[in-house]
C-alpha cells in the first residue's frame, strides 16, 4: 500500500457544532472538505496505531463516498481495523452499540440526523468516542484548531472496498470487516427488553405503524419487529433507506410525518403509531387519536421502565435537556431519584451515564435513550413502549391520560423561526439577555415573570461550566419560556422558542394546547420582541 500525503489548505467554516460539523452536501462535495476535516479528527485521536476504528452513517446522498474516503484515510493513519456497515449503513444508535460492543477507539457517524438529505440536502460528519457517545466539546474544539492549520492529509492509494458484501479484506495493513449493521444492536435490544411478551402482543391481534420516513431505521424496525417480534409485514412503512429520503423531510414530528398523524387521528387507527428520524436517534409516538410529546413520553418512559428487564432493578437517576419540559422531574421526585437538566446535546449525558448518575434521559427534540449506549435512539424508545404495553396490556392513549392523573399535565410546545439572518437573531437573543435583570414582576399576556436567567451549566461530573445555553423565563402561574439559537441546521440561524404550561387540574387535560398555551405565546412574543427584530409574524414550523 503507498500511503501518500496530499498538500491542502485550511477551511474557515469547520467548526463543530452540538453534533459534529453539518453542512450543504456542496460544501462538503468541494475538494479536499471532507479529507480536511477527517484528518483532524485523526490527528487528535491517540493511540489509533493498530487501534479499532468504527464507520458508518444513514444512507443520505455522498454517504458511500465519504466513507471510501475515511477507510483509505484510516488506512494511511495506521488504524489496524475498521468496522463499517454493509453499503456504508449505521443507524447512529448502532454506531455506539458496534464501539462498545467491539471495544473500538471511536468511530466516524456520517449523517445530518433529521435534515434533509439529496444533492441538495445535507451532511454531516461527527467522532464518537470510546464510550460510544459524541466527542466532547475540548476534543471538537482541538479538532477545529487542527482543522484550522491544516497543511496536508494521508491518505491510502487502495481501490475502494466492497461495502455490499460482508465479510473481511484489507486495505494494506489495515483489516477491514463489513459488518450486518444490524445484527448488534438487535442482540442488545433483546437482552434489554421483553421480546416474548412483545411478541404475545402482536400474536393477540395488536396493530401498530412504524414509519421509518425512507431513513435508516427501516432494516432496524423491519428486522426486529416484523422479522423477530412477529408484527405482520408491512407495519413497517417507508422503510428501504434512500439517498434523499424519499423526499421524506426525516424528522419525526406531527408536521413531517403528517401521513402517521392522519392515520392515527383517522377513524381506522392501529393501537400504536411510531416514527424515527434520518440517522434513527429520535422518535416519534403516537397513541390513537392523542400525539404523546417526547416530554410527556420520558417522563412515562421513566415511570414504567422498571417494566422491562434491562430496568426492573430500578433507574440511577434520569437527565433532560433544560428546553425540556419538567414532567420527567415530577417523576424523579416520586421515585426518589435525581433529575438533572443538561444544555442541549447529547454529549452532556454522556458523562451522567459514564458516572452512573442517571439510567434515562431524553430531550424535547424527540431524542431518547438510557445507558445501553451513549447516543439516544429511537427504536429502542419505540421497543420500550411496546414492552411497556405488552405488559400492562392497556391501550396507549390510557396510559397517557393515567400518567396526567397522577402527575399533572405539562402542555408543550416549540415554535421554530428557520433560516432567519443570523446578526439580527444574535441581536434578538442579546437584547433578550440585557433585558433579564428588570423583567421579574412584569406582567405580559397577562402573565407575572417570576424569574429568568441565561441558562449556565456546571457538570456534576467534571466540573466544567458550559455557559449561555438558552434564556429561561419563568413566570408565576406555572408557566415557562424558553429561548435558544440551535446549532443543528445548516443554513442561516434557528431560533427555537419553548412554551410550557403545568395543569394539575384533571378536568383541564384535554383542552387545546394552542389554548392553554396562547397566554405564554403572547408573553414570549412581547419580551423578545420575535415580529419586530425578525420580522416574523410567525414561526416556520410549530411542533
Amino acid at each position: 500500500m503507498v500511503t501518500t500525503r496530499i498538500p491542502t489548505t485550511p477551511f474557515s467554516d469547520q467548526r463543530p457544532g452540538t453534533s459534529g460539523l453539518r453542512k450543504k452536501v456542496t460544501v462538503f462535495q468541494q475538494p479536499r472538505y471532507v479529507e480536511n476535516f477527517i484528518q483532524a479528527i485523526f490527528d487528535n485521536v491517540e493511540g489509533a496505531e493498530g487501534s479499532t476504528l468504527v464507520i458508518g452513517g444513514d444512507g443520505r446522498f455522498f454517504n458511500e463516498s465519504v466513507v471510501q474516503t475515511a477507510i483509505k484515510m484510516a488506512a494511511a493513519n495506521g488504524f489496524g481495523r475498521v468496522l463499517v456497515g454493509q453499503k456504508g449503513l449505521l443507524s447512529t444508535p448502532a454506531a455506539s452499540c458496534v464501539i462498545r460492543k467491539h471495544k473500538a477507539i471511536g468511530g466516524l457517524v456520517l449523517s445530518a440526523s433529521h435534515n434533509p438529505g439529496g444533492p441538495d440536502g445535507d451532511f454531516g460528519i461527527k467522532f464518537n468516542m470510546s464510550h460510544g457517545g459524541p466527542a466532547p466539546e475540548s476534543f471538537t474544539e482541538a479538532m477545529f484548531q487542527k482543522a484550522s492549520a491544516i497543511t496536508e492529509y494521508r491518505i491510502a492509494d487502495a481501490p475502494d472496498v466492497d461495502l455490499g458484501r460482508i465479510g473481511q479484506s484489507r486495505v494494506g495493513e489495515m483489516t477491514v470487516d463489513v459488518i450486518d449493521p444490524v445484527a448488534d444492536y438487535a442482540e442488545l435490544m433483546e437482552q434489554l427488553l421483553d421480546f416474548d411478551k412483545i411478541a404475545d402482543l402482536f400474536r393477540s391481534g395488536f396493530r401498530m405503524r412504524f414509519d421509518a420516513l425512507s431513513a435508516i431505521t427501516g432494516p432496524y424496525a423491519t428486522a426486529i419487529l416484523e422479522g423477530r417480534l412477529g408484527a405482520p409485514a408491512g407495519t413497517v412503512v417507508n422503510g428501504e433507506p434512500k439517498p434523499d429520503f424519499g423526499g421524506h423531510h426525516p424528522d419525526p414530528n406531527p408536521v413531517h410525518a403528517h401521513e402517521l398523524m392522519e392515520l392515527m387521528l383517522g377513524p381506522d387507527a392501529p393501537d400504536f403509531g411510531a416514527a424515527s428520524d434520518g440517522d434513527g436517534d429520535r422518535n416519534m409516538i403516537v397513541a390513537p387519536n392523542l400525539f404523546v410529546t417526547p416530554s410527556d413520553s420520558l417522563a412515562i418512559l421513566t415511570s414504567h421502565a422498571h417494566l422491562a428487564p434491562g430496568y426492573a432493578g430500578g433507574l440511577a437517576g434520569v437527565a433532560r435537556s433544560m428546553p425540556t419540559s419538567r414532567a420527567a422531574d415530577r417523576v424523579a421526585a416520586k421515585l426518589g431519584i435525581n433529575c438533572f437538566e443538561t444544555p442541549t446535546g447529547w454529549k452532556f449525558f454522556a458523562n451522567l451515564l459514564d458516572a452512573g448518575l442517571i439510567t434515562l434521559c431524553g430531550e424535547e427534540s424527540a431524542g431518547t435513550g438510557s445507558n445501553h449506549i451513549r447516543e439516544k435512539d429511537g427504536l429502542w424508545a419505540v421497543l420500550l413502549w411496546l414492552n411497556i404495553l405488552a405488559v400492562t396490556r392497556k391501550p396507549a392513549d390510557q396510559i397517557v391520560r393515567e400518567h396526567w392523573a397522577t402527575f399533572g399535565r405539562d402542555y408543550y410546545t416549540r415554535h421554530d423561526y428557520e433560516e432567519l439572518e443570523t446578526a439580527p437573531a444574535n441581536e434578538l437573543m442579546d437584547a433578550l439577555r440585557a433585558k433579564l435583570p428588570g423583567l421579574p414582576g412584569q406582567r405580559f399576556g397577562g402573565l407575572t415573570v417570576q424569574s429568568c436567567d441565561d441558562f449556565a451549566y456546571t457538570d456534576p461530573v467534571d466540573g466544567s461550566v458550559t455557559p449561555k445555553q438558552g434564556v429561561r423565563i419563568h413566570f408565576a402561574e406555572d408557566a415557562r419560556a424558553v429561548f435558544r439559537l440551535s446549532g443543528t441546521g445548516t443554513s442561516g440561524a434557528t431560533m427555537r422558542v419553548y412554551l410550557e404550561r403545568f395543569e394539575p387540574d384533571a378536568s383541564r387535560h384535554d383542552l387545546p394546547t394552542a389554548d392553554v398555551l396562547a397566554p405564554v405565546v403572547q408573553a414570549a412574543n412581547e419580551i423578545a420582541e420575535i415580529a419586530a427584530r425578525t420580522g416574523r409574524s410567525e414561526p416556520s414550523v410549530v411542533t
